[in-house]
């Protein structure tokens, strides 16, 4: 009876991969709120969840941490006055903290989603970078849907959310740019000018930063990791080339008048509504004092009544919309996360590519919320799933080396 059933089990995991690959695809597309991810995702998660989503012991932590964040937003709603939308952002929340542990299961389950995931995530990138690009440009009637206050920002809310959207992405062409034969190199070379041009295009300085860094990033590990002479030139000869572009193609768009003056005010490192009273980092001190006599929180969204705008930092708005509880949850998976991908981030393992990707790009997303609220981002948890869904693997692979060592 097990061999009929094979031909079965395999279509189920196909039609089970190819919907995880067009949700993945759907993430770049978040215009209004629900998106069509949202609705998507919601569906799969559940039907998945019905069938037989299995969270193993170490993914266990991540679900708990997750659980216990959210538990913090709940309780931060019992001291709102007017709750408003506090209900529903706390649901979005846990939509998607569970989205983090649904692809960190999934991964777990079968490695091969990896590159899937990858892959519809950079075609998702390509197609709302070109959107930005040709908003950007009013290439055609009704473009300016793509764009916010002069700044591309593709089929999304904010060009501060859509240009760190595509920093993975890049990360992933830059690799295979990198690591596979020059002969593919044409296709890697015309998806990651198209990226890092939408990129450019946000104006958002804590996108430029994060890709700066992570490209860096990207370069460091590899020569650590690939150290024969061959593979060093390579990097090194391909590398400086690519800054060769990047410096002409900044040059030529900075002939653009338009392009010129935005790009002058962009690259100021305090801008006006950073510094002076009531300023970004003056709501930060002072949010931060507030938070000291709040320890549920002052509940989602209420920052905003107080001060003339949003946190802008991913720590104190887990304090203020999550409360000590939220927040302490919120720190020890950041560090868990941090200290367990830099332990497993240069093994020699198939899934080793992945894990460093996610794991860059990580850490740089950790850095800019310290400016910037990363709290609802949705490409944030898919970098968090992947990470512990290769954490995972590498936990399984530990376990059958040490079994078969044991048995031999």
């Amino acid at each position: 009876m097990r061999q009929p059933m094979r031909p079965q089990l395999a279509t189920v995991g196909m039609i089970a991969s190819t919907l995880v690959t067009f949700g993945v695809f759907l993430s770049g597309f978040v215009i209004s709120e629900p998106a069509p991810y949202e609705l998507f995702m919601v569906g799969l998660i559940g039907v998945w969840s019905i069938l037989g989503l299995r969270i193993s012991r170490s993914v266990a932590p991540l679900l708990a941490l997750y659980l216990t964040f959210n538990v913090g937003g709940m309780l931060s709603l019992t001291v709102m006055q007017d709750m408003a939308g506090g209900p529903m952002y706390v649901a979005v929340s846990l939509f998607l903290a569970l989205s983090a542990v649904f692809f960190a299961a999934i991964i777990e389950a079968k490695p091969q989603r990896l590159q899937l995931i990858f892959r519809a995530w950079v075609a998702s990138a390509l197609i709302t970078a070109l959107l930005g690009i040709l908003g950007y440009f009013n290439a055609f009637p009704g473009s300016e849907a793509f764009t916010l206050y002069d700044r591309a920002k593709g089929a999304f809310q904010d060009p501060n959310v859509f240009g760190p959207f595509l920093v993975a992405p890049a990360l992933y062409l830059m690799h295979g740019l990198l690591a596979k034969p020059l002969r593919q190199a044409p296709l890697n070379v015309a998806g990651l000018l198209v990226i890092a041009l939408g990129l450019f295009l946000s104006f958002s300085r804590a996108a430029w930063a994060l890709f700066l860094f992570s490209a860096c990033a990207m370069v460091f590990v590899m020569l650590l990791k690939e150290r024969t002479g061959a593979f060093r030139l390579k990097i090194l000869t391909l590398s400086i080339a690519a800054v060769g572009v990047m410096a002409l193609a900044l040059v030529v768009a900075l002939q653009v008048p338009q392009i010129a003056d935005l790009f002058s005010s962009r690259t100021q490192l305090v801008q006006d509504y950073d510094g002076g009273h009531l300023g970004r980092f003056d709501r930060h001190r002072l949010g931060f004092l507030m938070s000291m006599e709040h320890p549920l929180g002052i509940g989602p969204m209420v920052f905003s009544t107080i001060f003339p705008e949003d946190e802008h930092n991913i720590w104190l708005k887990s304090l203020t919309s999550y409360g000590w509880l939220g927040f302490l949850s919120y720190l020890a998976l950041v560090l868990w996360t941090l200290w367990a991908g830099f332990r497993n981030m240069l093994l020699n393992r198939p899934w080793q590519p992945y894990l460093m990707i996610a794991y860059i790009a990580f850490v740089g997303h950790t850095a800019i919320g310290f400016v910037i609220d990363t709290d609802h981002w949705r490409h944030f948890y898919l970098i968090v799933g992947i990470i512990w869904g290769c954490l995972a693997l590498e936990h399984r692979h530990g376990r059958r080396f040490g079994a078969e060592g044991r048995a031999s």
